[in-house]
């Protein structure tokens, strides 16, 4: 199989070499008044990269600028923000770490001025090939999504940002029907609902959306409260949850389709009212990696990579149920992570393999997306946060 072959899913070119911060590269430019920031995590694997980048949007225009590397850091592939905006999360998406079948998780102290990256601390994953990093309400716990090992793990947060040793490791079992990408149990995301009160997580591998026990005090999760299969071989990646908590929303990456639970925040419960294509003017295969629900709860959006767009839909505010609206092409190849800035105003799409990211107006009315013409280059994208 090659990078090439649109089967390469996951991740292209995964660097199996133990990882090492290597040192700090910043600018440490201010932002204009019209700007806001963010950080980009890539894949550092492919030579052309060197870890976590900054990056500036004009919250005018939707220009943007690229500002140097913040920390340089072995493949930082997904990043999470702390609630109060001090400390960066990384996984570093690595099947081997300190001579051990591992990835590894770090952690930044954010300077409160200029946005530049201080390494504070950096730990075991608890599994091969980490790809999913959050936080839970409280910014007590990171949690990390092990994709290829099958494993999730909760880190407590100690008073300075840096993380202590796992509280909760928990190996996923199974597989599902695909032999290629379903041979095991494949953890893909991992977050807490809006109550703070379980945790669910997507495992690819198994056809799983499990839900957890949390325990917001000490960082552990606890025997699984209930466990939902999606459709046969649907193969989840991402979850985002409505603003209300009544909704949780799963994209699933080798059926294509998007899916809608209904969620009891009291018994950490979910049925199932819609399955739907993700990329409805697309084929039958479009490999869906990421969606964000617009802090309104009207639309949501999803990445599909098959046909390198992002679809949007019409939430209905009742049911929760999806009604297509639109596809845009993402102006480049493999889009994977996506994010609004914290104005709404716009959209930006990280393609990976074009190695660029672009930016996108939104309309607050209609949710329509509309390209600004605004691109920038950048090694390997993968994941956009903004502080």
């Amino acid at each position: 199989m090659t990078a090439a072959d649109p089967r390469w899913t996951r991740r292209d070119f995964l660097s199996t070499t133990a990882l090492g911060i290597i040192g700090m590269g910043i600018s440490g430019s201010a932002a204009g008044a019209d700007e806001r920031f963010a950080y980009i995590g890539t894949y550092t694997n492919t030579g052309h990269s060197e870890g976590i980048y900054r990056l500036f949007l004009n919250t005018a225009m939707g220009a943007m600028r690229v500002d140097g590397v913040a920390a340089k850091s072995a493949d930082p592939s997904f990043l999470a923000l702390h609630p109060n905006g001090r400390t960066l999360y990384a996984v570093n998406e690595l099947e081997s770490f300190g001579g051990k079948p591992t990835g590894a998780v770090s952690a930044f102290a954010i300077a409160r001025e200029s946005g530049a990256l201080t390494p504070l601390n950096q730990l075991p994953s608890h599994g091969k090939a980490p790809c999913y990093v959050s936080v839970d309400r409280t910014g007590h716990t990171v949690l990390v999504a092990n994709y290829v090992s099958g494993t999730i793990a909760t880190f407590p947060v100690r008073q300075d940002g840096a993380l202590g040793e796992a509280r909760t490791i928990v190996h996923h079992e199974g597989k599902g029907p695909d032999p290629e990408r379903q041979e095991g149990p494949h953890a893909h995301c991992i977050i807490t609902d809006p109550a703070n009160r379980y945790v669910i997580a997507a495992d690819l591998g198994v056809d799983g959306v499990l839900t957890y026990k949390f325990n917001e005090k000490t960082g552990a999760i606890s025997t699984v409260a209930t466990g939902r299969a999606t459709n046969h071989g649907a193969g989840p990646r991402h979850l985002a949850f409505h603003p209300t908590g009544r909704f949780l929303y799963v994209i699933n990456e080798l059926d294509s389709t998007l899916v809608v639970y209904k969620y009891d925040g009291d018994r950490g419960a979910l049925e199932q009212v819609q399955v739907t294509a993700a990329s409805p003017g697309g084929t039958a295969k479009n490999y869906p990696a990421d969606l964000h629900v617009a802090s309104s709860g009207r639309f949501l959006y999803g990445s599909n990579r098959g046909d390198n767009t992002i679809a949007m839909f019409a939430i209905d505010a009742s049911s929760g149920q999806l009604t297509a609206m639109q596809q845009v092409s993402t102006g480049g190849d493999w889009p994977r992570n996506f994010a609004f800035d914290p104005t709404g105003q716009f959209l930006l799409v990280a393609n990976q393999r074009s190695d660029s990211i672009l930016s996108f107006r939104v309309d607050g009315e209609s949710g329509r997306l509309t390209p600004t013409g605004e691109a920038v280059q950048l090694p390997s994208p993968v994941c956009i946060r903004f502080r």
